[in-house]
């Protein structure tokens, strides 16, 4: 990721964070990939009513699918409204899924979202993962450093 993407994502207005995937997860690579969304989700989103718990990517017919995602209905949405938890499509290029595929076909891989947010021209984005699985003793020692960094950070406030 460039700066340029970095500072996009900063800016957005709208930033839905999966933040149990890093916790869960290595990440091994990234990819921003489309959302092919109906009206009432995409003013859904960019009122930030929406969250990436217990969401995954699978792949079928040579296509993306974000699967459990919770787009709440619009408010004013009335008889087009949408439903909460469908599948939705996401966009990549032909190569970036075939990667994802062949990926995801050695075990212990998984796609995982990542990030949802709004880009310069007005479109819902997803920040997608390939991911490996932490185990039980990896998930204890990432919590180990992030208890150090904070101690570290702590100490060094109170030396100040």
């Amino acid at each position: 990721m460039n700066k340029d993407e970095e500072l996009i994502r900063k800016k957005s207005p709208v930033n839905i964070k999966n933040k149990k995937a890093s916790f869960e997860y290595f990440f091994i690579e990234t990819f921003t990939a489309g959302i092919v969304l109906t009206g009432t989700e995409i003013k859904s989103i960019r009122l930030g009513k929406a969250s990436l718990v217990d969401t995954y990517c699978t792949i079928q017919n040579g296509e993306v699918w974000v699967k459990g995602m919770n787009v709440s209905p619009y408010f004013y949405g009335s008889y087009n409204n949408h439903e909460m938890k469908r599948d939705r499509k996401l966009l990549l290029t032909r190569r970036e899924i075939q990667k994802l595929a062949s990926a995801t076909r050695q075990t212990g891989y998984t796609i995982v979202p990542l990030l949802v947010f709004i880009d310069q021209k007005g479109r819902a984005k997803m920040d997608i993962a390939l991911c490996k699985g932490k185990k039980e003793f990896d998930k204890r020692q990432t919590l180990k450093e992030k208890e150090d960094r904070r101690e570290m950070d702590r100490a060094m406030k109170v030396w100040k």
